[in-house]
């Protein structure tokens, strides 16, 4: 038993079941293996978890990122969600807790820089990349979240909600209370992230500006 294969199967659960489901034991299971066995490899699920986000890091390609800052900023985060929202159990498992990747580190690397070059201050900087990062996650987690209850045909009570409610009372929601599931379930991050560069970066620097 190899780590490789230890982390090829741990990376089959999360994917098919979140990490919630992996355990040590289960995995143990999976491999025909006494759960000891797998602490010759690693020390705990943290390092297990790490090693499994290492190497769907290490398999992202580095696509070649616009010159101009503001739009490499964009291009990242865009690209950053995108990533994330083909691997739900990589959100859940960094919101959770102090785990990252290292090899990812220049998602992080590219939106600080561009922030520098546009002339924000080092600290400016990373309050842009942490405003990015904090909308990407929580985007992801709302759409996750609300894509299982619907998997398990929960009632949606804010739909419902929304359908009672009176022109007279609350108008401006009243008028699209019809659709409210509908553009609830609209992509929209790319005008988020959008807004959000633009929003934060200094005016007068790259494309982007209106």
């Amino acid at each position: 038993m190899s780590l490789e294969a230890i982390v090829d199967a741990a990376d089959r659960i999360l994917e098919a079941e979140g990490p919630e489901k992996l355990s040590m034991r289960r995995l143990a299971t999976g491999l025909g293996a006494a759960p000891m066995a797998l602490y010759y490899h690693v020390r705990d699920k943290d390092e297990l978890l790490l090693r499994v986000l290492e190497a769907h890091a290490r398999q992202i390609p580095h696509p070649e990122l616009p010159a101009d800052p503001r739009e490499r900023c964009l291009a990242t985060a865009i690209l950053l969600y995108e990533l994330l929202s083909e691997r739900a159990w990589i959100v859940e498992v960094l919101t959770a807790g102090d785990l990252f990747a290292p090899a990812a580190l220049w998602f992080v690397e590219s939106m600080i820089g561009a922030a520098v070059e546009c002339g924000c201050t080092p600290e400016e900087a990373v309050d842009v990349y942490h405003t990015l990062w904090y909308y990407i996650v929580g985007n992801l987690i709302i759409r996750v979240n609300s894509a299982r209850r619907r998997a398990r045909a929960a009632p949606v009570y804010g739909n419902e909600a929304m359908v009672e409610l009176t022109t007279g009372v609350y108008p401006h929601l009243a008028s699209v209370a019809p659709r409210w599931n509908e553009l609830n379930l609209r992509d929209s991050h790319l005008r988020g992230l959008t807004a959000i560069v633009d929003g934060l970066l200094p005016a007068g620097c790259g494309k982007l500006v209106r």
